[in-house]
């Protein structure tokens, strides 16, 4: 009987044992799958802010944009491994690398938004031609994105005159066609998306006035004078200053594209034996600047045009105000050091957003504002360092 009772004794105190170990083992578990589920959790939220950091880098371009619908890649239900062109006017400088990248980020958002990957996910194709501005290497990438029949294509036209036969043919295979930028009188295109370049230049004539004291000869450079951005700009300044300031006089408006013009006509006037084709853009300048000297006030239409002004500054130690478009490294220094007086800052990035959403709503037939608006800022030495203007520039 005892040894029974040992027996019995000696085995509850085993399964006593083996119980807490069973016990040890399963908390050890649990808090390692617990450590696990934390460790996931923090990669998670460290993940998200991430994404924040990386929201809050474009998001104020974004915010800029009007009407807010273009603001986001919501609701756009586009087909698997659809196909978005967008064309600029140029790849390699700052504007249009801003431009594709806002594209391209346009284009991640409407693939996160609808669960696309790899072979499904919607593409969109930046592109532009290798010499800025070229009209004909354009209209060629033109040709050759509609024989990829895309969904829709966007487009920033160099020339207003020069891509009707493609629009022609892209209205009868279907494809919508939106224009950035720089658009054309051409009927059915779904949207324009742009700075609002008549107020812009409206402002620009202003702020050039006010620091000219509203008095003195002026002087234009635009960067064409076959787009249509390029026209709006030179129509709306000329308009409010002729308007609205009269003792600032506009004596002469140089246009990039008609340099051959301008040498001639130094030339003539300069009686000189030298050919055309041996005259420099930068000896067209000197020769401007020399029949002018009492220039007081010079307006540059985009980046290109800034840089032929500032180099004769540099040159010539001359020292018009000067208002214009555009960033870059260079105009940023001429603003730092009060060179130049004022810039109108567009938003490429958005554009380059907004034009992509455009695009998109007009292959699913969605409808579009006929404008859309991605908004400018003035930059000054002043407030280059407010928040507001950083987050436009960075």
């Amino acid at each position: 009987m005892k040894k029974r009772c040992k027996m019995i004794i000696a085995l509850l105190s085993a399964a006593m044992v083996l119980t807490a170990c069973a016990k040890n083992t399963s908390d050890t578990d649990s808090n390692k799958a617990n450590d696990t589920k934390t460790q996931d959790t923090s990669k998670d939220a460290a993940q998200d802010d991430t994404e924040t950091e990386k929201t809050k880098e474009y998001q104020a371009k974004l915010d800029m944009i009007e009407p807010s619908a273009y603001r986001d890649a919501r609701g756009l239900s586009l087909e698997e491994g659809a196909y978005i062109s967008i064309i600029g006017k140029g790849t390699n400088d700052d504007f249009w690398v801003q431009v594709k990248k806002g594209a391209e980020q346009a284009g991640k958002d409407i693939n996160e938004q609808l669960g696309y990957k790899g072979k499904k996910a919607v593409k969109v194709v930046y592109s532009g031609p290798s010499d800025k501005d070229n009209v004909d290497e354009q209209v060629n990438i033109l040709d050759e994105e509609l024989s990829r029949y895309p969904a829709a294509l966007a487009i920033s036209i160099a020339d207003a005159k020069a891509c009707e036969v493609q629009f022609d043919q892209a209205g009868w295979n279907g494809t919508p066609i939106v224009t950035f930028d720089s658009s054309s009188d051409y009927p059915g295109i779904s949207a324009f998306v742009s700075t609002d370049n008549s107020a812009s230049a409206t402002e620009a004539a202003n702020r050039l006035a006010e620091a000219m004291g509203e008095s003195g000869e002026v002087m234009l450079f635009m960067q064409d004078s076959k787009s249509q951005v390029a026209q709006t700009r030179e129509n709306a300044f000329v308009s409010q200053i002729q308007s609205t300031y009269p003792n600032i006089t506009i004596v002469e408006t140089y246009h990039m594209d008609q340099i051959d013009t301008y040498k001639n006509q130094m030339i003539q006037e300069l009686a000189t034996d030298k050919q055309a084709a041996d005259i420099t853009e930068e000896e067209v300048i000197d020769y401007l600047f020399e029949k002018h000297p009492n220039v007081k006030g010079c307006f540059a239409s985009n980046s290109d045009a800034m840089e032929l002004v500032l180099d004769e500054m540099e040159r010539k130690n001359v020292s018009p105000f000067i208002v214009g478009y555009d960033v870059n490294d260079d105009s940023m220094e001429a603003l730092k050091a009060g060179k130049i007086d004022g810039l109108v800052v567009q938003n490429p990035f958005g554009m380059g957003y907004a034009a992509t959403i455009a695009s998109a709503r007009a292959a699913l037939n969605m409808g579009n504002e006929a404008f859309v608006n991605t908004g400018y800022v003035w930059v000054t030495k002043q407030n280059l360092n407010d928040e507001a203007v950083q987050s436009i520039l960075n």
